[in-house]
């Protein structure tokens, strides 16, 4: 479970309250090293000198690339906004915010998940977080996000939502 350093703060944007990117487990990259020295080995079949190279050469590359883009996920709290794969919502459309723990995921994933809803779901990822969409004009009525810490996501979502003023 290693998450890339957030992204710095700039003098043009405030402070990330969230930064967390989905990478793939460490030991996969062992196993796409297998299963690409595996292909590789069938490609090569008893070629004699360069051409025996040129299936390792390709497919082990090919199959720890698969697995850095898999991983390459990402999900901020920033600027008053909630960015998940480039795709934007302004916190001050967020309402209510839950967490779906492991065992009820496949409920909500399925015969609860709504077609229209944005999923950023990762498998490899326990938790969830669903994150409802007040506004009318935007087409999802709720987010569900995969995060390895659905309790700071959700803090940092509340922390930077604007607050209704009291009149």
């Amino acid at each position: 479970m290693s998450d890339r350093l957030p992204e710095s703060d700039s003098a043009t944007s405030g402070p990330t309250a969230f930064d967390e990117r989905l990478s793939v487990p460490v030991w996969w990259y062992l196993l796409a090293l297998g299963l690409g020295s595996l292909m590789g080995a069938q490609i090569h079949m008893g070629y004699p000198g360069l051409r025996a190279w040129i299936g390792y050469a390709t497919m082990i590359p090919l199959c720890i690339g698969v697995l850095w883009w898999m991983g390459r996920s990402r999900t901020t709290v920033r600027d008053g906004r909630l960015v998940s794969n480039g795709r934007e919502l302004l916190l001050s459309q967020v309402g209510v915010t839950d967490t779906v723990q492991p065992k009820d995921k496949q409920q909500a994933m399925g015969p609860d998940l709504d077609p229209t809803a944005y999923v950023l779901h990762r498998a490899w990822v326990g938790p969830l977080v669903r994150v409802e969409v007040t506004d009318p004009a935007v087409d999802e009525p709720y987010w569900v996000l995969s995060t390895r810490r659905p309790e700071e996501l959700r803090s940092a979502i509340a922390a930077q939502a604007p607050h209704p003023q009291a009149p």
